[in-house]
């Protein structure tokens, strides 16, 4: 590390078995654009090793500025695009490989998650760049899947134990536009990438939801039963995997009812305590640093959740998905 990168401490940082969460990289001499991006490619196997056992990767200080930047950022690192299909958050190309993160009013928060979680195709990894660091709020909390996992089995045991058993169903009604006062509201033809509906089912079916056609041109979905609960096998551990929090506190408008948006697989209502609890796990323990322009976040999907805190303008992050 000491040639290329020097590893620096923050205070919102957490420490689990002595690794940083998430591990923090700056410039060890030069802050060049193509100076990263060589050393990238030089040191993918150091930085996926920290990846690895830190789950995420936060590099700071250097010099990112513009959308291109970070695209060149992205494509150091080698690894393939994965398009933005199926995901339910508005979002907008920029360049490349790179698109604007959610775009939802700022004054929402939005719950934890991981990207595209109730997808068959979803990231292996995140990326994420501040282009304009908001004045106030607008942090990216991340959070650790195993270590909510483990704290939900550890208070929770039956509740955990019928999620692994039975999975997940959500239910959701999606409208023909997208509707930007919500951070999932992306209308079913931005979702499906098509005005057509014959060929918006067919593609609803490749990622194994079910469609009922509303008649206000609106479009209901149902997903399920799918895993709540699922295994790393790279870091042999059961991580939290699912949208509970989400659909439950996120998913409510005039057509939406969060209480019926996600069920166990049964069909059989969660507890709003339990559900609401989580909600404190999750903030207990996550990491929530704020933002400075040029940062690079690289989030592992599997092993991180990360939610967005309300902030005012300005707030300009970019993110770019990989497969």
């Amino acid at each position: 590390m000491a040639d290329h990168f020097a590893e620096i401490k923050l205070a919102e940082q957490k420490s689990y078995n002595s690794i940083p969460f998430p591990w923090v990289l700056t410039p060890n001499s030069t802050t060049n654009l193509s100076f990263l991006t060589e050393t990238i490619r030089t040191q993918k196997p150091f930085l996926e090793s920290l990846l690895l056992k830190a789950g995420a990767v936060l590099l700071r200080g250097f010099d990112v500025k513009t959308a291109n930047d970070f695209n060149d950022v992205v494509e150091a690192f080698g690894y393939e695009e994965l398009p933005y299909a199926g995901g339910a958050a508005p979002r907008s190309h920029v360049v490349g490989r790179v698109f604007t993160a959610n775009e939802s009013s700022l004054d929402r928060n939005i719950p934890f998650h991981q990207e595209m979680a109730l997808l068959p195709q979803f990231p292996s990894k995140l990326f994420f760049f501040c282009e304009v660091e908001p004045v106030s709020g607008g942090d990216t909390p991340i959070v650790l899947s195993h270590i909510v996992y483990e704290r939900m089995k550890e208070s929770y045991p039956e509740f955990v134990q019928q999620l692994e058993q039975d999975g997940l169903i959500y239910t959701r009604i999606y409208q023909e536009q997208d509707d930007l006062s919500s951070p999932t509201g992306r209308g079913w033809k931005s979702i499906f990438l098509t005005e057509d509906k014959s060929l918006a089912e067919e593609r609803a079916a490749n990622l194994g939801l079910k469609l009922e056609w509303m008649e206000d041109g609106g479009v209901k979905t149902v997903l399920g039963p799918i895993p709540a609960v699922t295994y790393d096998k790279i870091r042999q551990r059961k991580i939290w995997f699912n949208s509970i929090v989400m659909a439950y506190t996120c998913w409510k408008d005039t057509q939406n009812d969060p209480v019926k948006a996600v069920t166990f697989g049964n069909g059989s209502p969660l507890p709003e305590d339990i559900v609401y609890n989580c909600m404190k796990i999750l903030e207990e323990e996550c990491v929530a640093i704020p933002w400075q322009n040029g940062d690079v976040l690289l989030i592992d999907n599997l092993a991180v959740l990360h939610a967005r805190r309300s902030s005012s303008r300005p707030r300009h992050i970019l993110a770019s998905l990989c497969k």
